[in-house]
Parts: C-alpha cells; sequence; structure tokens
C-alpha cells in the first residue's frame, strides 16, 4: 500500500498493514520536518517504527519556481525562439527545406534532412522546457529565477548557450540566441 504526502514523499507500509497511530505520527511530525530541510535526498529509506519512508524529487531543481513565473518564461521564450528561428530559416540558404511550427507550447523547427529537427517544448507539470536536438539529444531545462535563464542541471548550460553552439556550426551567418528572451548565454 502506498500514500503520497504532499507530492514529495511516498509511505510504504513494511507491514501488512498501517498503523493509523503511526502513520498520524509520520504525517504530523515527520514529514513536517523533511519539508523544511532545502535539499530532500536521502540515499536510503528512513524507518519510523513500522513506516518506511522514501523520498522523491518529481522535478531536476532544487527549488520549484511558482507557475506564474513558469508560465510566463516559458511563453515568452517559445514565442522569441520561435520568431528566431523562423528568421533563421528565410535567411540562410541552407535550410531552404526548413520549417518553423509553434502550437500548444510546442516548438518544431526543422531545419532539413541534413540537419534535422529540434524540438522544444514546455512541461508544465515539471515546470521545465524539454528540447529534443539532433545533434546533443535530449535534455530537461529549469527556469532559475536569479539568473533569469533555462539551464540544465547536468552540465550549467543555459538552453540559448545550447542553441548557440549547435545553430552557430551549421548556419552560414553569425547567430546570436543571446538576443531572444531569457538568452542568456
Amino acid at each position: 500500500m502506498t500514500r503520497v504526502l504532499r507530492s514529495f514523499v511516498c509511505v510504504r507500509n513494511l507491514s501488512a498493514r498501517i498503523n493509523r497511530r503511526n502513520f498520524t505520527y509520520f504525517n504530523s511530525v515527520g514529514a513536517q520536518t523533511l519539508f523544511r530541510t532545502r535539499n530532500l535526498c536521502v540515499s536510503r529509506p528512513i524507518e519510523l517504527s513500522r513506516l518506511c519512508l522514501c523520498v522523491t524529487r518529481f522535478s531536476t531543481s532544487g527549488d520549484l519556481v511558482d507557475a506564474l513565473t513558469f508560465e510566463k518564461a516559458c511563453d515568452e521564450t517559445l514565442e522569441s525562439l520561435t520568431e528566431y528561428f523562423e528568421q533563421i530559416v528565410e535567411e540562410d540558404d541552407s535550410f531552404k527545406s526548413g520549417d518553423v511550427s509553434y502550437s500548444d507550447g510546442v516548438l518544431t523547427v526543422n531545419l532539413g534532412p541534413r540537419h534535422g529537427t529540434y524540438v522544444i517544448n514546455r512541461q508544465t507539470p515539471n515546470r521545465q522546457i524539454w528540447l529534443s536536438s539532433p545533434i546533443s539529444g535530449p535534455k530537461r531545462y529549469d527556469f532559475v529565477v536569479k539568473d533569469n535563464c533555462w539551464v540544465y542541471k547536468h552540465d550549467g548550460l543555459s538552453l540559448h548557450g545550447l542553441l548557440q553552439q549547435e545553430i552557430s556550426k551549421i548556419a552560414n551567418f553569425r547567430v546570436n540566441f543571446a538576443d531572444c528572451l531569457y538568452g542568456k548565454l
């Protein structure tokens, strides 16, 4: 039997049934204590009486950005990237068979059979932007409010920085993704 508490904590019964008194103790004391810590990271389960606590992180960032900030930043980022990619495809002859489309939070940038397709989309439940690149593969970007940009936590590179690196190598003119909204390189 598994129960989800507050979206971060899962409680697993180690015996056949949950003791109501232990569950109440865990719910009122154990979870409160854990939620005060900054990083929810447990390498092994912590036992409370007959309960086993497993901490799971549903986001790759330490602190989720609030929903309004995420929506605004995500919309503005995707619209800005759409406009810039349309400009790149129009100006560069090597992308003449390319196409840019943006709909329902999904930006698809087809740069032709030679260069492949980029897909950049919003992931509202995780409050992330996901990128699928024909060069570097899939990546998940979190919005960092203090830096005002989207960052991939595994390498610390911004979304715009990665696009700058990859598109610069295949475009016939100088691109500058720093000009896009939230375009920190």
